[in-house]
């Protein structure tokens, strides 16, 4: 197997994981809203997601030489998971289910996707740039297809919440994993 065909192995599968907690974040936030709103909050975090992708792409190289920042990374996912947890599953617990957003609701829930969206479009960039090495063009193919992987689960992710609540749970337990992990794997290099 050639050495390229390897690395977009490699990519797609990075892109599969790491392009699913973007969507869970943006699928539990917005299965809470109502139709209207809901395209909102794609659009609004997806293209959040794209632009912080297109930016650490551009960046990657300098990204990977500094140290600490998938602590920092994995701090701020904590922060993203304990607000997930008052707006999404309480909310859920105490029967709120038809909320009616207001203009507050729906820029309180963009701006934890793009607090997100920092934490893990870097996690993405970092993962696709670690594999693709010096492929530029893997490195492009692997921001393009986590952008598509992104917006297509999202939506997935936002109906499946809306009819099975227990699955937002799991969003939680997934995304409160990769924030341990970066910040385990952080202080592992650092210590």
């Amino acid at each position: 197997m050639s050495e390229q065909i390897a690395i977009l192995i490699q990519i797609i599968l990075i892109d599969l994981v790491l392009a699913a907690d973007n969507a869970i974040i943006i699928g539990m936030l917005a299965s809470k809203f109502d139709a209207n709103i809901r395209k909102k909050i794609f659009f609004w975090g997806i293209t959040a997601a794209v632009v912080l992708r297109i930016i650490f792409t551009l960046l990657t190289a300098y990204l990977l030489q500094i140290s600490g920042l998938k602590l920092v990374g994995g701090l701020v996912l904590l922060w993203v998971v304990y607000k997930l947890y008052k707006d999404v599953i309480q909310k859920e617990e105490k029967k709120e289910v038809n909320i009616n957003p207001k203009n507050k609701s729906l820029i309180s829930a963009i701006g934890t996707i793009a607090l997100a969206d920092v934490s893990l479009s870097l996690d993405n960039v970092l993962g696709v740039a670690g594999a693709a090495k010096h492929h530029y063009d893997l490195l492009i193919f692997g921001l393009v297809l986590s952008i598509i992987l992104m917006a297509t689960m999202a939506n997935a992710v936002s109906k499946l919440i809306n009819k099975y609540a227990w699955i937002a749970w799991l969003g939680l337990i997934a995304i409160l994993y990769v924030a341990i992990d970066l910040i385990y794997s952080d202080l592992k290099t650092l210590i």
